[in-house]
């Protein structure tokens, strides 16, 4: 088994709010220099600064990109490049960005196309430009997907079933280096962006229905799983969908 060292390398894609910030705060808690990564700046520095105050020692830093463009990609792979390997991989950017189509075949394209870019593409071009910087034998890769990869809707849902794809091949491409891949897929996790403006109490209500234990998710109990699966003790656990929806789906 690989021996967990203090201060390992972890990077978290989308790293500013939700369960990316739960995620850079658990591992800046055990004492890991964390890099955060997401498309606003000042959001980034804001969430930095505040870990760092709480963690102390520098532990988190931040860096700027649009991870669907492969140049903004390889420029956050310098930032990252360092003397030591990165040890885990986690990839939390995305969300459902598909506007209201207008039902033309153009609309849903459009719609399919914006959601395959901001779920698959931010997770396959950070995780291929990170590989060559992942330790092996022990890095562990994690991706977000989505209990919507079970039940839809179709063009985010179908973009993290991608991502299980991705998962899986990385699984059976790295298992001999000895690393990891796995995904974690939440069902409904309160205290996030990800429903804005939607996310009202009946919305919410309704969303809490559907679990057997009548409660939202939090963005802490999805980085604990995260944070496990990143660990020397999962070092068994590799092409693995963990789904976490308060049993909103089961059998998964």
């Amino acid at each position: 088994m690989t021996e967990y060292t203090v201060g390992r390398r972890v990077v978290v894609s989308g790293g500013g709010t939700g369960i990316g910030l739960a995620t850079a705060e658990a591992f800046a808690a055990d004492g890991d220099r964390v890099v955060i990564i997401g498309r606003r700046a000042e959001l980034l520095r804001e969430t930095a600064d505040k870990l760092n105050a709480t963690h102390g020692g520098g532990l988190v830093s931040w860096t700027a990109a649009d991870l669907s463009d492969p140049e903004q990609v390889r420029d956050a792979a310098r930032f990252v490049e360092g003397d030591d390997p990165v040890d885990v991989i986690v990839t939390n950017a995305g969300g459902n960005v598909a506007s209201s189509s207008d039902g033309t075949l153009e609309g849903i394209a459009a719609g399919y196309r914006k959601n395959f870019e901001a779920n698959v593409l931010t997770a396959v071009l950070l995780t291929e430009a990170l590989l060559p910087q992942l330790r092996r034998p022990g890095g562990r890769i994690v991706h977000l997907s989505s209990i919507a990869a079970l039940r839809g809707p179709g063009s985010y849902g179908g973009a993290k079933a991608a991502l299980h794809a991705y998962t899986f091949e990385l699984a059976q491409r790295l298992g001999t280096d000895g690393v990891t891949a796995n995904a974690v897929a939440p069902g409904f996790v309160g205290d996030t962006e990800f429903f804005g403006d939607r996310a009202t109490p009946d919305f919410v209500a309704s969303r809490v229905s559907q679990t057997l234990t009548g409660q939202p998710g939090a963005p802490s109990e999805i980085a604990a799983a995260i944070r496990y699966l990143a660990s020397p003790e999962a070092a068994y656990v590799t092409g693995q969908i963990l789904h976490i929806n308060g049993g909103a789906a089961l059998g998964r």
